[in-house]
């Protein structure tokens, strides 16, 4: 095929995913509210403590029924598409298992969170999991190592170092567990995650596309079509939430593309505002159990700045321009630096 050839492929698969997106969500919102998905506020952190702050600024998005678990769309929709037109073993297969590997964590999350009681009710517990994404991420870090054979991690402007398969199996599970946990913790606003995962799944594509891994491309832009019709119904206000399924699934799946591509250390990089998110997480709780007082209003950052008065469509918004700078600047690094 020629790059045009392999653009077109590519833009149908993601208009594909986003109709296919959109046909399902009348179907999802008829079960969501016969069913009763309701999500039920989070009134706790990780370590047990209260979050007075987070459930003053969000008590009028839970005053109504509001379902969740939305990402069961997404898991369809392009579950149907790369199986239907773009499987393949050595490009597709292993994104698409990491994405339901996700899934299937955020599905039994987000199932105890909507139909729990008591303590359990929120969810899994956080080691849980932990350990559970852990598992998805050795599994397919395993099948990247050996049965793929991919052992080198690309330093941009340096070039391939050969670190042998136990530590590629350690880094490809790093990637899926950390990813996965990132675009979770960064779920808090309308249309914030999904946009932000639009954008960097749109970068990976990129790179895939110029690197010759077109199946790949097509691959991202399928989850890029998805997204497209998630944020048509989730910008403020929000029809519904994407859950723990679709924040997990979007999050595993990034971390497979991230190795698939060889751009591992570009994922920092495209993936910015996911690791300030998730930065904010970890300096607010160390500082709370070490030295017992507060870095951020609420963190993560984006409840921060809701605190301070930012309205939500203008964090989401600005978030959005940031992430869209850091997917060309990492491209760019890309072009520039050896990965493609």
């Amino acid at each position: 095929m020629t790059i045009n050839d392999e653009v077109f492929y590519g833009l149908l698969l993601a208009v594909a995913g986003f109709l296919f997106s959109m046909i399902l969500t009348p179907f999802y919102t008829h079960f969501a509210y016969k069913y009763k998905f309701w999500k039920k506020q989070k009134q706790t952190t990780v370590d047990g403590k209260a979050l007075p702050v987070m459930t003053k600024l969000h008590a009028h998005k839970f005053k109504h029924v509001f379902p969740t678990m939305a990402g069961l769309i997404g898991v369809v929709s392009v579950t149907v598409v790369t199986w239907a037109f773009n499987l393949d073993r050595g490009q597709t297969w292993l994104p698409l298992v990491g994405f339901l590997g996700g899934a299937l964590v955020g599905v039994i999350d987000d199932v105890i969170n909507i139909f729990g009681s008591g303590r359990g009710a929120a969810g899994l517990r956080g080691p849980v999991k932990f350990f559970l994404i852990t598992v998805v991420g050795v599994i397919l870090g395993w099948f990247f190592a050996v049965k793929l054979g991919w052992t080198t991690i690309l330093v941009p402007f340096v070039g391939d170092f050969e670190v042998g398969a136990f530590w590629t199996i350690v880094i490809f599970a790093f990637a899926v567990v950390a990813t996965s946990n990132a675009v979770n913790i960064t779920d808090g606003l309308d249309g914030l995650s999904g946009g932000l995962a639009m954008m960097a799944y749109a970068a990976f594509g990129v790179i895939a596309l110029f690197q010759g891994n077109v199946m790949l491309f097509g691959f991202c832009l399928t989850v890029v079509g998805w997204l497209l019709s998630y944020i048509w119904f989730n910008v403020p206000p929000a029809r519904f939430m994407m859950g723990d399924t679709g924040s997990f699934a979007l999050g595993a799946g990034l971390g497979v593309v991230s190795m698939m591509t060889n751009a591992f250390l570009l994922l920092p990089i495209i993936g910015l505002p996911f690791v300030v998110e998730t930065a904010s997480s970890l300096i607010q709780l160390t500082s709370k159990k070490f030295f017992h007082r507060k870095v951020f209003i609420s963190a993560p950052l984006h409840h921060h700045l809701e605190a301070k008065g930012w309205g939500e469509a203008k964090i989401v918004m600005r978030f959005w321009i940031i992430a869209g700078v850091c997917a060309i600047l990492g491209i760019f690094i890309a072009a520039t630096g050896g990965a493609i």
